[in-house]
């Protein structure tokens, strides 16, 4: 059976989950955060603060740019309109002055010239950025041939033929405010103001302008043809329209605005107007016509005048708007970067002020661990404030003050240990000689031990002899209680008994003395060994007196042969004082043998209690030789010891700790 593997994404949760392991979501930061410095590290976090900012800035004066880049585009879509509402104005004229076939075309013609000039100017630079090439295109062809030929074949081709120039203009004018956004003005005012300069009002002056050349071109012909009459009433309908719309643009732009309101005679226009509407009712619109075409005309252009006058005042007034609203802008723009600016520099400042105080902290910091690394601890940090590296400062004044005293410790220490090591060493040196001397004095013992076993053995083995001459005299002063009988028989016998008992005599006296010098050898012996000695120094001097005893007895026993043989003469007399004098002789010898057998086993023992303390000196010898070496390795560890002690003391001299 094959072993499971793990799975790859296995593989790859366990790596992720080992990488979330510690800090879970905060492991990236952490982790990268880890391998840079406090200035990147500040650097970031500034960058993470600041950045939203800039770019909320950023967005700010975008759109702030975008409002002023409009109210401008307005503005110079104003200054498109402006002229282009002087040609209108002017093309009117020329079609009055064209239906009349009046004198004043050819000044009119002029004026026209020098007005299309200028809105040719505009056109050449807001034409593209408005897209109005193509309309003013269609309006250059219709110009140029209306100044060639300005009167048509009859007044009403002519005033079609300007008609339809006018309402190019016109539909020019819708172009040029749409591609100006002045149809999209943001604010209730001015977009009420820009729908009556750019839209509502031309088309008013416009209708009101048709409805005076065509009702005097009817007054003055007499001829209110179905054509005309049908155009009369759609543009007294169109009128109605686009008086409420003007109305209603008045009301919501101007009205609202006090002192527009007072500064523009809206109800001189629409009193103006309603009198030339109410001459088109009087005039044309009853079953007969109208004799004075002179009074209706200037009643025409009374109202227009008057609407001229309120489109120019409204064109004034938008511009000033539209200014007043860029300058609103700008100021605006202005305050909101600068305040923005100002807290962006404020969180710059506390940003560079908290880089300060924590580089500050850690650099002190450092400072003194590297004078703790270059073994300084005098110094003492002192700590600015109540902020973490204040508290991180004075935990390291703490630290410095438990390692300095640590280090005073441990330098203390040092110093005792090499004292301490320098008596040990001297001691053990000392010892070490005395050890030596131990072990001499203890050889020595030992060589007077075996030299004290061999003489004990010698002596025991000389107790064997004597013990078994003992025994011999025993036997022969039985035989000679029993031959004393035959004393008397044969003195010559007991002469040359005598003789031998005499020499026997003289060698137990030679061995008695030889003990007690033994015995002598052994107290003394007995003495030097001490205590365990002791019981054989007694034993010793119970020999000795044995010995001399036996050498006392040796005597008067040769002084008692010197007088048997002298009195052997008298033998029978002294027969038996000899024969009791040999039992007693006897009678000693068996206590002397007894004595003997006891000096024999006790010098036995002897022999093995001096060989077992040769043997427990010998054993002390190679303790007290071990102790030797162990004292003089101890005085080599001693003397490694006081090495070390000062090579720490030098090691830890490297730290001040005293200023």
């Amino acid at each position: 059976m094959t072993p499971a593997t793990t799975p790859p994404d296995r593989r790859h949760n366990g790596a992720l989950g080992e990488f979330f392991r510690y800090h879970g979501v905060l492991s990236p930061g952490v982790r990268l955060f880890r391998t840079i410095g406090f200035k990147a590290k500040s650097f970031l976090i500034g960058l993470a603060f600041v950045l939203p900012l800039l770019i909320m800035l950023l967005y700010l004066l975008m759109a702030a740019r975008e409002q002023i880049d409009s109210t401008r585009a307005e503005l110079a879509g104003i200054s498109y309109v402006q002229p282009l509402s002087e040609l209108i104005d002017l093309a009117q004229q020329r079609r009055t002055a064209a239906m009349a076939q009046g004198t004043n075309l050819t000044g009119i013609q002029e004026k026209i010239k020098a007005a299309f000039d200028k809105v040719q100017q505009r056109q050449a630079v807001l034409g593209n950025q408005f897209l109005a090439q193509k309309p003013f295109e269609s309006i250059l062809a219709m110009h140029q041939t209306l100044l060639q030929s300005p009167i048509a074949a009859s007044a009403d081709d002519s005033f079609e033929t300007h008609t339809s120039y006018v309402a190019s203009l016109l539909d020019l004018m819708r172009v040029v405010a749409d591609g100006s956004q002045l149809s999209l003005d943001p604010d209730l005012d001015t977009f009420h103001m820009q729908n009556l300069v750019a839209s509502r009002l031309p088309l008013q002056i416009e209708n009101t302008a048709r409805m005076r050349d065509i009702g005097t071109l009817i007054l003055k012909t007499k001829e209110f043809t179905p054509q005309r009459r049908e155009l009369i009433v759609e543009l007294t309908a169109n009128y109605n329209y686009i008086h409420r719309d003007v109305d209603n643009s008045v009301q919501q732009g101007i009205a609202v605005i006090p002192d527009a309101a007072k500064a523009f005679d809206v109800p001189g226009v629409d009193t103006a107007y309603g009198a030339f509407r109410g001459a088109v009712k009087k005039q044309i619109m009853r079953s007969t016509l109208g004799e004075d075409a002179a009074a209706f005309q200037a009643l025409g252009d009374t109202a227009i005048d008057k609407q001229l006058t309120l489109n120019r005042q409204i064109t004034v007034r938008l511009a000033s708007q539209l200014q007043a609203r860029i300058d609103r802008l700008f100021l605006a723009f202005y305050f909101q970067v600068g305040l923005s600016m100002f807290f962006v520099l404020i969180a710059v400042y506390m940003l560079l002020t908290f880089y300060k105080v924590m580089m500050g902290g850690l650099k002190e910091v450092a400072g003194h661990l590297q004078q703790i690394t270059l073994g300084n601890l005098t110094s003492a940090p002192k700590p600015w404030g109540d902020d973490e590296a204040a508290r991180l400062m004075s935990t390291l004044g703490e630290m410095q003050f438990s390692l300095r005293r640590i280090v005073g410790v441990v330098i203390d220490g040092s110093v005792q240990v090499q004292l301490t090591s320098v008596d040990i060493a001297s001691a053990s040196q000392d010892l070490s000689r005395r050890t030596e001397q131990a072990a001499a004095s203890l050889e020595e013992t030992a060589a007077s031990m075996e030299q004290i076993s061999a003489t004990v053995k010698q002596t025991a083995e000389t107790v064997a002899g004597v013990s078994e001459i003992v025994r011999a005299n025993v036997v022969s002063a039985t035989r000679g209680s029993k031959v004393m009988g035959q004393v008397a028989e044969n003195m010559e016998g007991i002469r040359a008994s005598s003789n031998k008992i005499g020499e026997i005599i003289g060698v137990i006296d030679s061995i008695a003395f030889q003990t007690n010098i033994l015995a002598l050898n052994a107290a003394v012996e007995a003495a030097r060994a001490g205590e365990q000695g002791r019981g054989f120094a007694v034993v010793a001097t119970e020999v000795r007196a044995l010995a001399g005893r036996s050498a006392g007895a040796a005597k008067e026993i040769k002084a008692l042969i010197a007088a048997s043989i002298e009195q052997v003469n008298v033998g029978n007399k002294v027969v038996k004082e000899a024969n009791s004098m040999i039992a007693e002789i006897v009678d000693s010898a068996n206590k002397t043998a007894g004595l003997m057998h006891e000096i024999a086993n006790a010098t036995v023992e002897q022999s093995q209690g001096v060989a077992q303390v040769g043997s427990a000196v010998q054993e002390l010898d190679l303790a007290t030789r071990e102790n030797a070496a162990l004292v003089e390795q101890t005085a080599t560890a001693s003397a490694l010891l006081s090495d070390e002690a000062q090579r720490l003391n030098q090691e830890i001299s490297f730290f001040k700790i005293k200023t």
